[in-house]
């Protein structure tokens, strides 16, 4: 008999991703969204006989938890991502990031599973060489980052859960977004041959979405083995500077400018190495190169038009 899994959120960029592969594995999977940016990416599931799409909003609590009882399999992916977009609303952010989320994970019993995203911007500021694992200490700055630390907190000391502390995604979605920082440079390298870096030397990890995805599936397939854990999952080749991340889509591209800037400041001022040797250790590794990425994207974008993927 296949688990019935909700995915809170399945029509964003992870989730649309996430919904498909689920599907592909006989997963009897329900989406619930409230289609905030008017989006259609799940049209490519509704021809699948064990998929339901449910609209609503995470912050209608009565629809929501009456729900939830229906499934094994938990994925709360819905969410205000991003410092920028967070930043517009602090009050809803919290409502959506984390009063939402805590509302329901009180009515999951213990014998329901949950695989919960979160960022490893948690870690703010790492040490100049020193690699942030799992046990390091979480030192959020933005807002957007603190309310992921808290919320995973939480779902961690209730026991029934496995999360996982995602490096800064890129890639194709069906539910596309630009505004992520991969894809924002090489939609500008793409459209302007030309990228205005600040604050070039903070370094980053980077992630497929479609490896984001492949990390979810381990997460239920081995849910016992990993459960009441944290789990970064980035691309160890792919711990970056932004100036560094800008000459590798110069390889791509090569009549591609990249200016530096002293003015700009990212409202996360994210700045670490990170190790994924955890969950490697579990079996897992990145199917994705960032160099497949860059060449997806480039694709990618001589069909998009920008102005409708965003979250901000």
């Amino acid at each position: 008999m296949s688990e019935n899994i909700l995915i809170t959120g399945g029509a964003g960029y992870i989730g649309a991703v996430l919904s498909k592969i689920l599907l592909d594995r006989q997963f009897n999977v329900t989406v619930y969204d409230n289609l905030l940016f008017n989006q259609a990416s799940l049209l490519d599931c509704c021809h699948h006989p064990q998929f339901r799409f449910i609209r609503g909003d995470i912050a209608d609590q009565k629809k929501l938890t009456g729900m939830l009882k229906e499934f094994d399999i938990i994925i709360p992916l819905a969410a205000i991502v991003g410092a920028p977009a967070c930043a517009r609303n602090p009050a809803l952010t919290k409502l959506v990031n984390y009063d939402a989320p805590l509302s329901m994970l009180e009515k999951i019993s213990s014998e329901q599973a949950v695989v919960f995203p979160t960022t490893n911007s948690g870690y703010g500021i790492g040490g100049a060489n020193e690699y942030c694992d799992e046990k390091s200490e979480l030192k959020p700055i933005s807002d957007y980052a603190l309310s992921k630390v808290q919320i995973e907190d939480a779902f961690l000391q209730k026991g029934n859960a496995v999360t996982f502390r995602l490096a800064t995604v890129f890639g194709v979605s069906p539910r596309m977004r630009i505004d992520l920082l991969v894809n924002d440079f090489v939609y500008r390298a793409v459209k302007d041959s030309c990228i205005v870096s600040f604050e070039e030397h903070f370094r980053r990890n980077y992630i497929h979405v479609r490896d984001v995805a492949k990390a979810f599936v381990l997460g239920i397939s081995q849910f016992e083995r990993m459960r009441g854990e944290p789990f970064n999952v980035g691309l160890s080749s792919a711990n970056l500077t932004k100036r560094q991340l800008c000459e590798e889509i110069q390889k791509h591209i090569p009549e591609l400018e990249i200016l530096s800037s002293e003015q700009g400041k990212d409202p996360d001022q994210r700045d670490y190495l990170v190790s994924n040797s955890k969950i490697e250790a579990l079996g897992w590794s990145a199917d994705y190169s960032l160099d497949d990425g860059i060449r997806e994207l480039i694709t990618g974008y001589q069909i998009l038009r920008a102005n409708t993927f965003s979250n901000v």
